[in-house]
């Protein structure tokens, strides 16, 4: 594993002011990115819904709507 510094090494960096500003009309040096940031993750659940749930949503949503559709169909008769 190696360290990456973030931070620019000012004599490498051009056009920027000592203290670290930088003047107008010129961009402003790259920002690294940092490999080793974040813990290692070890552990990815699944993405998705389980069976259980989902099975219990259709189901539920199968019954309401034969409800509505059974009283729609009791108030035309």
């Amino acid at each position: 594993m190696s360290y990456v510094n973030p931070d620019p090494e000012p004599e490498r960096a051009s056009g920027l002011e000592p203290g670290g500003g930088v003047p107008p009309g010129e961009t402003p040096p790259a920002e690294s990115s940092m490999p080793e940031a974040g813990p290692r993750e070890t552990h990815n659940p699944p993405k998705g819904w389980a069976k259980a749930p989902l099975t219990l949503i259709i189901v539920l949503t199968v019954l309401v709507a034969a409800f509505f559709l059974a009283y729609a169909i009791v108030l035309m008769v």
